[in-house]
């Protein structure tokens, strides 16, 4: 099967949805930001504070080209994948892309007890919130299918992902 590929801002359930997805299609998890911090041996927010986000970019961007060449997997990419036009191509031609969303306050709301998201660790969050979340919007509108999970549970995104799958087959 081909890959499945979760892309969205940061607090709209990457994660959470691609690790759930993945067990229940049997396939396997991949976080492109959990192969950045293996490779780097160090966390995004080291990576973010001693080389700079440009240095993580192109790390991120290798990581990309790495799992663009793996099947059978769901990809948690990172918030940020999308800023590029040749992760996406890379995304694009490995699987479905599936961009989450999920309004500012609701990405506020389930972001704001981690400290461990670099570009949050401002003076005003919600604020740098709705700025990156305006910026990154026709990045996200991209892929091939787009998702609100602001008003879903875990399970109804899972199903809805599930059902772009089968139609897929049908197809």
């Amino acid at each position: 099967m081909r890959n499945i590929v979760l892309v969205g801002f940061m607090g709209t359930g990457k994660t959470t949805i691609a690790t759930k997805l993945a067990v229940r299609l049997k396939m396997k998890y991949i976080s492109t930001d959990n192969l950045i911090e293996k490779r780097e041996k160090r966390t995004i927010n080291e990576i973010f504070t001693d080389s700079g986000e440009e240095y993580f970019r192109g790390v991120e961007s290798d990581v990309v080209r790495e799992v663009s060449g793996m099947a059978d997997s769901v990809i948690d990419a990172g918030g940020g994948v999308v800023l590029s036009e040749e992760n996406m191509a890379n995304l694009k031609s490995c699987g479905m892309v599936i961009s989450l969303t999920a309004d500012a306050d609701t990405v506020v709301e389930r972001t704001k007890k981690y400290k461990h998201r670099p570009l949050l660790n401002v003076e005003d969050p919600r604020r740098k919130i709705r700025d990156l979340m305006a910026k990154r919007e026709p990045f996200y509108a991209k892929a091939e299918h787009v998702i609100d999970t602001g008003k879903l549970t875990v399970r109804q995104v899972v199903d809805r992902i599930a059902g772009l799958i089968e139609d897929k087959k049908d197809d």
